[in-house]
């Protein structure tokens, strides 16, 4: 056993590599431990032509230390293609691309270990030992990147196949829609994109496509520059204050500045639309549902879909081939972390309760610390799940960790205001 890390980190995927990419200088002992062989990002929902909704800029450090080597630009510099990234003038960058910065940054930082996964975590009383690819490892504190498992309806649970399934691997599945009445559940991004792809013949000519969303109508995602601001440092430190009820309500209201669908996807799809219903006539049939729930699923050599229409109050009912579900993903807590957070305090709900470093104190002996990243949406707001403040939460993790500031994490006054400000905050603006 070597001897006690300060930091271990379960987990390599974005967040934890950013603080592993802002630790870098510090005078920190630190090691990240990641399950898969080689660095992969939602390998997945690699479809081509899918796009980043997060600007690059907003990538693993730029945003509180531009000068750090792992930056998308240090990325795009030793690529040898900055140049020509300038040139393109993209409005958004593929997928594709920023999950290769990550696994250029996750094979550069000596902290990073890949094909380690951890087995098990306990208290021995003084540190926490983890059971890593059979070896133990002791560390004073945890960095726990939780990742997110897919969301599947109860009632599709029972029907998962090769022709029921959720949309979050198809990149990776021997997909074959051939003159089959295709079902696509879920009015998001990953739904448009996957009409969007069965339009083009991805996968075959479909004989039909009905695309189920429980939305209003398709929606866009809400991009614009008021509602950006709150996916900055001050809004999630005031959302972070206020009670949780409150809280509860924000997020509701602020659903589609994360979660509806690119406006360039948006205006591709209603134009391959068109082009199909009046140029080319040949495309399959073609129902978009919106207001519709899934609320019972059968199977008798296809699959009955029953929809409740909540526009008009009323029950109906689709056939399909195939199911493709794109019904996001629900948070998945490491197996090996369960016995601990039973025992963090949590709220009304069982949510860990976080303070503004994401982390807890560990209730055993000493001034041990759990930081919990992609576990505080229902806490530190909207932009907590979301790559935008990726960087901003590593350095409040670092600093935290080191007990200073290593990095600014604040930004400079500005017209908007959220909360109420004090005397003292209104003479320093």
């Amino acid at each position: 056993m070597t001897a006690p890390l300060d930091l271990a980190g379960i987990g390599a995927g974005p967040f934890n590599l950013a603080v592993a990419a802002l630790l870098h200088r510090q005078p920190v002992n630190a090691r990240f431990f990641e399950a898969k062989a080689q660095h992969s990002w939602h390998p997945g929902m690699m479809l081509p032509q899918a796009l980043l909704q997060t600007s690059y800029l907003k990538d693993l450090v730029t945003p509180v230390d531009p000068t750090n080597p792992y930056s998308f630009l240090a990325y795009l510099v030793e690529r040898r293609r900055f140049y020509a990234f300038v040139n393109a003038e993209q409005e958004a960058i593929s997928r594709q691309e920023f999950a290769d910065y990550l696994a250029w940054v996750a094979t550069r930082l000596p902290s990073v270990q890949m094909n380690s996964a951890v087995e098990s975590v306990e208290d021995t009383g003084e540190h926490f030992r983890l059971r890593v690819a059979g070896q133990d490892v002791l560390s004073r504190n945890l960095c726990v990147a939780a990742g997110k498992r897919p969301y599947v309806p109860e009632c599709c649970t029972a029907h998962l196949s090769s022709q029921c399934f959720h949309a979050l691997g198809i990149a990776e599945q021997d997909v074959d829609v051939r003159g089959k009445r295709v079902a696509v559940i879920g009015g998001g991004q990953t739904g448009a994109e996957i009409v969007l792809h069965l339009l083009d013949n991805t996968w075959g000519r479909p004989a039909a496509v009905n695309w189920v969303s429980r939305r209003s109508n398709f929606l866009p995602l809400d991009e614009t520059p008021f509602t950006n601001d709150w996916f900055t440092p001050d809004y999630a430190r005031d959302f972070q204050q206020l009670p949780q009820g409150r809280r509860e309500q924000l997020l509701a209201e602020q659903k589609l500045a994360s979660d509806g669908i690119s406006p360039v996807t948006l205006k591709a799809l209603y134009q391959r639309m068109y082009r199909l219903a009046h140029v080319d006539e040949q495309g399959p049939d073609l129902a978009l549902l919106p207001k519709r729930s899934l609320i019972a699923m059968r199977y008798t050599g296809h699959y009955g879909l029953s929809l409740h229409n909540s526009l008009v109050d009323q029950d109906e009912f689709v056939q399909a081939d195939m199911v493709i579900l794109c019904t996001g993903l629900s948070d998945a807590v490491p197996v090996c972390m369960a016995p601990l957070l039973d025992q963090l305090e949590c709220d009304e709900a069982g949510r860990p309760c976080l303070d503004g470093a994401f982390g807890t104190d560990w209730p055993g002996a000493g001034q041990r610390r759990i930081y919990l990243l992609n576990m505080a949406r229902h806490s530190h707001g909207i932009a907590e799940p979301n790559l935008s403040l990726s960087a901003w939460r590593a350095a409040c993790v670092v600093n935290d960790l080191v007990g200073r500031a290593c990095y600014d994490t604040g930004q400079a006054p500005g017209p908007m205001q959220w909360t109420t400000r004090t005397a003292q905050q209104q003479a320093v603006a």
